[in-house]
Order: structure tokens, then sequence, then C-alpha cells
């Protein structure tokens, strides 16, 4: 039942910003993480980026320093902002509800970043 709506994905050039969002709706029980992770044609997903409840946040190391996640938590909505943006990180972006009791996470259907110029 639990639903992940993603926006905000497009073309951009090097060392530019884009900004994406992902609202969920239904019904989560407890405290949640929520994040995101990308995937490249031909690459693993990877971890771009999680937030907790509280605000505690933890970034991939390639994203380290240009990338900013966060939440709020009245509008079920979390945010990634990306800055200085490369051609690598062009990427299926997905957007995640990680529920701690029961385990169980939740998926966007992915929104496309793509990075050139």
């Amino acid at each position: 039942q639990v639903q992940l709506a993603e926006s905000g994905g497009g073309l951009v050039q090097p060392g530019g910003s884009l900004r994406l969002s992902c609202k969920w709706s239904g019904v989560i029980y407890g405290i949640y993480d929520m994040g995101w992770y990308r995937q490249a044609p031909g690459k693993q997903r990877e971890l771009v980026a999680t937030i907790t409840s509280d605000g505690s946040t933890n970034y991939g190391d390639s994203v380290k320093g240009r990338f900013t996640i966060s939440r709020d938590n009245t509008k079920n909505t979390v945010f990634l902002q990306m800055d200085s943006l490369k051609p690598e990180d062009t990427a299926v972006y997905y957007c995640n509800v990680h529920q701690f009791i029961p385990a169980r996470d939740y998926w966007g259907q992915g929104t496309q970043v793509t990075v050139s110029s």
C-alpha cells in the first residue's frame, strides 16, 4: 500500500544543480529512515545518502560535500540537493523508505538524472 512519488530529475550541465524530492503515502510503522540510491547502466545500485527521523545523515563517498539530504516529516518528504554535478553522477536515482519494526524497505520507481555538456 505504501507508494513513493519521486520528482526533480532531468538534464543538467556539469557543475549545475538539481533538487530531487520524494513523498510517500500510505502507512509506515514507527520511526523510519529515508534515503536516495542510484544505479548507472552496467553498475550496481549504490548508496547516495540516508537520513534518520531526527536528522542524522550519511553520504556515499563519491557525493560527500556536494549533495545534501533533508526531510520534512510533516509532509512525508525527503529531498536531495545536488550541487557541483559531474557526468559520473548520471544514473537513475531511487528514493527509499526503511521501516525498522518490522524491517521493510519501500522504493520509488526512479528518476533519471543526466549530467552532460
